[in-house]
């Protein structure tokens, strides 16, 4: 099966940078002589304050990533699939970047695109 492994929690001072580091395993596979990986999807970050919603950070894939504007210039997340591991760096750290931090992957559903397009009525699922 699949699963991950993410940091232990930790206290910081303002200012302090931190990174946290989420390690997956069980998602080297093989379907009908396709390889896929950790590179094959996009992987990123998502945050929730007590209390409050979850909050986008990020995703990042092999050459491409993406950030919430906001957060682009406080955040950056760095990808490596020799490890199979996701690093989300944090820089000047506040009280209000407390949070509850969650690594997240792209879902692993491999439908051929005919199979997607018999019923347009039933949404690919992410």
């Amino acid at each position: 099966g699949t699963s991950y492994t993410e940091s232990e929690p930790v206290v910081k001072r303002p200012g302090d940078s931190h990174r946290l580091t989420c390690t997956y395993s069980g998602f080297n596979y093989n379907i009908d002589g396709v390889s896929y990986s950790l590179s094959t999807y996009w992987t990123g970050w998502i945050r929730q304050p007590a209390g409050k919603g979850l909050e986008w950070i990020g995703v990042k894939s092999t050459g491409s990533s993406y950030y919430k504007d906001s957060l682009k210039n406080k955040f950056s997340i760095d990808l490596d699939t020799s490890s199979n591991t996701v690093t989300l760096n944090g820089q000047n750290m506040q009280p209000e970047d407390t949070a509850v931090y969650y690594c997240a992957r792209e879902s692993q559903s491999h439908k051929p695109s005919a199979d997607l397009n018999k019923n347009p009525s039933e949404p690919d699922h992410l």
